[in-house]
């Protein structure tokens, strides 16, 4: 038995392959680096994340790439011993014109090295890379930005891995249902017909996962009678939603398996701060040779008994990086740049990290900020600096992020008679709010420790200068304006709003000349009040 989702917190856009008897899965990370999660299981059940291919500068360099775009839609797959992984990187998402590039990398074990990125072409995004009997062939989605149209239908065209390059005349295979706006296509072949997955409806409510198919890998593509297979489009009560971007594959014990994102509201206006998650369900292939859902009905099930052999239930996070070791967390991302210790320093003291102030939280070029997935509507998040500011240019703290212009952030920072003092900002839509209107001032020489607890949507920071006696901040905070749903419906913000709210620790120095704050550990725990009671550090 399992209970989705598999892949908690922003986790969108899978692509899943079955190799020997291991299931891997590859997710978009957009603007948060390093690019592209590889989760693994054996028993479909309990995934862990192992590697991320895209971990340097030379695979991958983010800086100044709008929110939202980076890195998106991977389609992982694998031929002959050799892994492929095809992926976008968006460069600008802003008007009709989507400025982009699409690559391919290689490598011989899922956990590299990977090979050099190889230029594929740049019509559209979500390419998909599907290995036929005796060709290989690449599969996207194609930007028209007539008439503000953007989705100009699906598009096929070889790929030669001698030339590493497109080779032929791509070719228009289907222009998608009448859901509309078709994306995330896979191709896949079974008996005499060539099948194509389909994204379509758009990323949020409407959103579905549809299939066609054809004798001809070219077409014409005949969409499923039934079609969508999967939606929860006028499902309200579903716990499941958004659900669509789908792939499938068979699994080591003979049966088929779709991945696919999916969202899960909170609050009355029904906004998803935990991004993106992949989930999964059971498919097969029935006597008219069309896909169909074991459950025999449209909708995602949150528990799934025909997977797994025993009961399984979802077991909340207990996680906390205590700066012990010579390496980060994996679960830890930055923004756009790679972690490395010009910036991120776990040497310059034992124990501790040592981030050194760069741009600000609205930048996007160089910050110093390491996150990790929200993955739960109910946690808290705790960590202890040592911070002396010299100036008001300097800050540092513990901030739950979504992007550049949304963002809750408790500080410390300078002041110009030298003292430090905390307080909590709030950025939304580009409006800067401090909470309260009087800063609190601090002691000198001392550490200070912060967390937040958030649940559902009520946000509250607290801080504590001997990690017993704590003091609420006076605001509960608004934690869903941290969505794609928040983000989208307001006028003012960018168009693309993908990704995720994160919990993170950072620090800022605007006078640019290498202060940093010393943390001791950061750690991030799904709700249990025992636990809450007593938790004082790693």
């Amino acid at each position: 038995m399992l209970s989705n989702p598999i892949l908690r917190g922003f986790n969108p856009d899978p692509s899943i392959i079955c190799v020997d008897e291991n299931y891997y899965i590859a997710t978009s990370t957009f603007e948060w680096f390093p690019g592209v999660q590889i989760h693994h299981s054996t028993d479909l059940v309990n995934w862990h994340l192992i590697t991320h291919p895209l971990n340097n500068n030379q695979l991958l360099d983010l800086k100044g790439i709008p929110d939202s775009c980076g890195v998106w839609a991977p389609c992982l797959s694998y031929s002959n011993g050799i892994y492929y992984l095809v992926y976008t990187i968006v460069k600008s998402f802003d008007g009709p014109w989507k400025d982009l590039t699409n690559y391919l990398i290689t490598a011989s074990d899922i956990t590299g090295p990977w090979s050099s990125p190889i230029k594929l072409n740049h019509s559209g995004f979500d390419p998909s890379l599907f290995h036929d009997d005796d060709k290989k062939w690449l599969v996207n989605m194609k930007v028209d930005h007539r008439n503000n149209k953007l989705f100009g239908g699906i598009v096929l065209q070889e790929y030669c891995p001698e030339r590493q390059s497109l080779i032929g005349d791509e070719v228009l295979i289907t222009k998608g249902s009448e859901l509309g706006l078709s994306e995330g296509p896979h191709l896949y072949k079974r008996g005499e017909f060539y099948y194509l997955i389909l994204a379509e409806g758009g990323t949020s409510y409407d959103h579905a996962v549809s299939i066609a198919r054809s004798k001809s890998l070219t077409g014409p593509y005949e969409f499923h009678p039934n079609n969508p297979i999967l939606t929860a489009k006028a499902n309200t009560e579903n716990l499941l939603q958004k659900t669509g971007h789908a792939d499938i594959c068979q699994g080591a014990d003979g049966n088929w398996y779709m991945v696919f994102l999916t969202s899960r509201p909170v609050g009355e206006n029904r906004r998803c701060v935990l991004g993106r998650e992949t989930a999964i369900e059971q498919v097969y292939w029935g006597d008219d040779a069309w896909l169909h859902l074991k459950s025999n009905n449209k909708l995602a099930r949150e528990v799934i008994p025909q997977i797994g052999t025993v009961e399984t239930k979802y077991q909340p996070i207990d996680w906390c990086d205590n700066f012990d070791n010579q390496n980060l967390d994996i679960n830890l991302s930055s923004l756009r740049q790679p972690i490395t210790s010009q910036w991120a320093d776990l040497k310059a003291r034992d124990n501790w990290l040592r981030l050194y102030g760069r741009d600000s939280l609205a930048s996007t070029f160089e910050q110093s900020l390491l996150a990790r997935r929200v993955q739960n509507h109910e946690f808290f998040a705790q960590t202890k600096i040592d911070f002396t500011p010299t100036c008001y240019q300097q800050s540092a703290g513990l901030v739950c992020y979504y992007n550049t212009t949304h963002w809750h952030y408790l500080a410390i920072q300078g002041r110009e008679d030298g003292k430090r003092e905390l307080v909590c900002l709030t950025y939304n839509n580009r409006v800067l709010t401090q909470y309260p209107t009087q800063a609190i001032e601090l002691p000198d020489n001392v550490f200070v420790y912060l967390r937040c607890e958030v649940v559902g949507t009520e946000l509250v920071y607290a801080y504590s200068l001997d990690a017993v006696d704590w003091i609420n901040m006076p605001h509960v905070l608004n934690m869903s304006i941290l969505s794609d749903d928040y983000v989208c419906s307001n006028s003012n913000a960018y168009k693309a709003a993908f990704t995720g709210a994160f919990i993170g620790i950072c620090c800022q120095d605007l006078s640019h000349s290498n202060h940093y704050a010393d943390f001791e550990y950061f750690s991030y725990t799904e709700l249990n009040q025992n636990l809450l009671a007593s938790k004082t550090s790693c």
